[in-house]
């Protein structure tokens, strides 16, 4: 098998075993059995299954939607079109579940933390939409863009970990009263 070839075998591989396994029932060796592939190929690329993961999410194959935010020229409305779409894929068949194992993997790796962070768009759209704020005089100069994206990242996060049946607003809620300075 061609290294392109082997490296994307992996890398579909882990995407499936995840979804359908979860973190803590991955291994290695079984990604290289689903893949075809020996564990000695999987870890000339990858230095864990902590680090393939990560590749998994930046690569947009465990979180396949680009979560784009509006700049409707409305900070709140913008960022609860976002947090929606986020917390739709979550309230989804497995979503939940698949939450949990992405931050049983963070825990391993902080990369993949790092990359759950960018395949949710915290960055990428949040903090840009935040800045955006700033710039509109919707948000004050000095808000800390960063910590407010991973506030509810945070928010979401710990929502998801409590296995509760909560209500999905509850983190828009969250997103309201931080805005209503």
């Amino acid at each position: 098998m061609r290294s392109t070839a082997a490296r994307e075998a992996i890398l579909d591989a882990t995407s499936r075993l995840f979804h359908s396994q979860g973190y803590d029932r991955l291994t290695i060796e079984g990604i290289a059995k689903e893949a075809g592939v020996g564990k000695q190929t999987i870890y000339r690329w990858w230095s864990s299954r902590g680090a393939l993961i990560a590749d998994c999410l930046l690569d947009g194959r465990l979180i396949p939607v680009d979560f784009d935010m509006p700049d409707t020229g409305d900070l709140l409305g913008d960022v609860e079109t976002w947090l929606r779409s986020v917390l739709a894929v979550l309230e989804a068949p497995q979503g939940q579940a698949l939450l949990r194992s992405l931050v049983a993997a963070a825990a391993d790796d902080a990369d993949v933390g790092v990359h759950l962070g960018e395949s949710l768009g915290v960055e990428k759209y949040l903090s840009e939409r935040l800045r955006g704020g700033i710039r509109d005089g919707q948000l004050p100069a000095d808000a800390p863009v960063a910590q407010i994206g991973r506030a509810i990242l945070g928010a979401i996060i710990v929502e998801s970990l409590g296995r509760e049946a909560r209500e999905p607003g509850e983190v828009i809620d969250l997103v309201r009263y931080l805005f209503a300075r």
